[in-house]
């Protein structure tokens, strides 16, 4: 007898625990409307855990604690479907009111776009309407009809200025707004150097610009890079045309794997293959490997360079070595 009223008493103990924890879950994620005590803003870094997630809002004071919030979570088979990006919480809404909010994104106010080195203006436009940000026809239509002023000289559009980088976009972000983030980002990371070793690479910022795209287009390893590089100026100077078929790509209406002979004649200034010099404008957006090597290049005298696998090229001086490379390469 004296054993089943202990266990009674016992089984009543966790039954009672029981109740409060209870109790005190529901009134943690349901009820408690205390935070945030004001409207607060959360930036959710890109791989976050939602453990990670949880205990941020816990610190800027979202939701009132973390353990809650997740166990509420892991009930609710969520814990895996809160993206990164930007949100903005009202004040004194519930735990369950802050997820929902994650969840359908009701909170979110930005989202994180991350922007390939070497992608094209078009590109860019695309990757940001697929991203939830403006719409790719009057993105691209301002991001080709814009210009800036680089060390004195007025570009013909941004072609080549939108940094390639990984960015936290206001989800109704204007064209304008989105083009003060990208080409801000191409002033900060333009090396210090820029204009000196133009000059003394005798070109403008924007041309050492469009041999950097260029080398982004080409290039496969950062090692191959000023040796790219290097070949172009060199190339420049003896007035040799570029040959760069990722030129005639640019000129494309879509992108080709291979180029046929037919493409190499393509009556248009990017043609490289037809015209010498630099094309009017870059191919593509460079990120700072390619402007390093655009401004830096290769002390060498190679005039020609072809791809042979693993992401290596070969550079000759001749065109009998070039050949010679050519025929062990590609065949």
């Amino acid at each position: 007898m004296r054993l089943l009223r202990a266990f009674n008493v016992a089984f009543a103990v966790v039954v009672l625990i029981g109740a409060c924890a209870i109790g005190w879950y529901w009134y943690a994620v349901h009820i408690d409307r205390s935070h945030p005590a004001q409207s607060t803003q959360v930036i959710v870094p890109r791989g976050s855990t939602f453990t990670a997630i949880a205990d941020q809002l816990a610190q800027q004071g979202v939701v009132g604690n973390a353990f809650a919030f997740r166990l509420l979570a892991r009930l609710a088979h969520a814990d895996v479907a809160v993206h990164a990006g930007g949100y903005q919480f009202a004040p004194h809404e519930t735990s369950a009111e802050v997820l929902h909010a994650l969840l359908t994104g009701g909170a979110q106010v930005a989202t994180w776009v991350t922007i390939p080195e070497g992608f094209t203006a078009a590109q860019i436009a695309d990757r940001l309407q697929n991203e939830g940000v403006g719409q790719a026809p009057a993105l691209l239509s301002s991001f080709m009809s814009t210009t800036l002023v680089v060390d004195g000289t007025r570009t013909k559009s941004l072609e080549g200025f939108l940094f390639p980088s990984t960015y936290l976009v206001p989800l109704g972000a204007t064209p304008g707004q989105i083009i003060k983030q990208l080409t801000g980002q191409f002033f900060k990371e333009l090396p210090a150097d820029a204009a000196a070793r133009a000059k003394a690479l005798h070109v403008t910022v924007p041309q050492a610009v469009t041999v950097a795209s260029l080398v982004e287009r080409e290039a496969k390893i950062d090692a191959d890079r000023p040796m790219i590089a290097a070949v172009i100026y060199n190339r420049l100077r003896l007035n040799m045309p570029l040959q760069v078929d990722a030129t005639i790509e640019y000129a494309l209406p879509h992108h080709k794997a291979e180029l046929s002979y037919a493409d190499l004649k393509i009556d248009s200034p990017y043609n490289t293959y037809l015209h010498s010099g630099l094309p009017p404008t870059p191919i593509a957006n460079p990120g700072k490997p390619s402007l390093e090597a655009a401004l830096h290049p290769a002390k060498t005298d190679a005039l020609y360079y072809v791809y042979c696998g693993n992401g290596h090229h070969v550079f000759a001086k001749t065109l009998a070595q070039h050949q010679a490379n050519v025929a062990r390469c590609l065949h």
